[in-house]
């Protein structure tokens, strides 16, 4: 089985533009994610996919491997389902370029469940996070995740969910994390397949699969890593790079 990773990369990113040429600890962020995903030599093959000839140069000047996109792309799936089209892959797992603290451990449970399907059941694996904080289970911007007993997306809503009705039942909620593994099957049909209304509404590309009848097993990490998504993150993650 050849898995490979790929690590979409958009310079103007709407919250913070620029933040993967940002620096962390003498190196870009984009390097230092790109760099984190070779070192734990899980993959085949690892490259940025970008639209930047910005980020594409920091990457191939700087030894690494990097493909330009052709199109332009609503979201970062479709960037990587055009740059694997014409590879010969089975798997291929998407690490967000702004998150630079990449560890091997979860990266290796997302290759088990793919490892271990035989009858090729799972079409894509994602991860995700356990979290008890109030705020963040609010929090719009954390998309949350319900599962089924055998750990099947249900399906992911930047609301609570499940809704509090019953607060002494013992809910759980999960924070999805944007690391997601494909079938190179699953990647090109969801290339193919127009946005439909529930993931237009909540903006979360992962629905698409569910709403066209695709499985998706999630497993559970206790790493939560850092994700930059404004200054403030940035300042904590050079914090914790020291």
């Amino acid at each position: 089985m050849k898995i490979i990773s790929m690590i979409p990369a958009r310079y103007a990113a709407s919250r913070f533009p620029g933040k993967l040429m940002q620096d962390l600890g003498g190196k870009t962020v984009i390097r230092r994610t790109y760099e984190a995903t070779v070192a734990t030599n899980l993959f085949d093959d690892v490259f940025v996919v970008t639209d930047s000839d910005i980020i594409y140069k920091e990457i191939v000047n700087n030894g690494g491997k990097a493909i330009m996109s052709t199109k332009e792309h609503e979201c970062g799936s479709d960037r990587i389902a055009e740059a694997v089209a014409n590879l010969d892959i089975d798997v291929v797992i998407n690490v967000q370029g702004d998150e630079p603290f990449t560890d091997k451990e979860s990266l290796q449970k997302l290759i088990e469940v793919f490892e271990v399907d035989s009858k090729k059941e799972v079409d894509l694996a994602s991860l995700m996070v356990h979290i008890t904080d109030q705020d963040e289970i609010n929090n719009p911007n954390t998309v949350k995740v319900i599962v089924d007993q055998t750990n099947f997306a249900l399906y992911f809503s930047r609301s609570p969910i499940p809704y509090p009705r019953e607060k002494n039942v013992g809910a759980k909620y999960f924070k999805h994390k944007g690391v997601y593994a494909f079938r190179k099957e699953a990647i090109l049909d969801f290339y193919k397949l127009p946005m439909l209304p529930l993931e237009a509404s909540e903006k979360i590309e992962c629905i698409r699969y569910l709403e066209y009848g695709k499985r998706i097993k999630m497993v559970e990490t206790s790493i939560e890593g850092v994700e930059i998504d404004t200054p403030e993150d940035l300042e904590r993650a050079k914090k914790i790079w020291k």
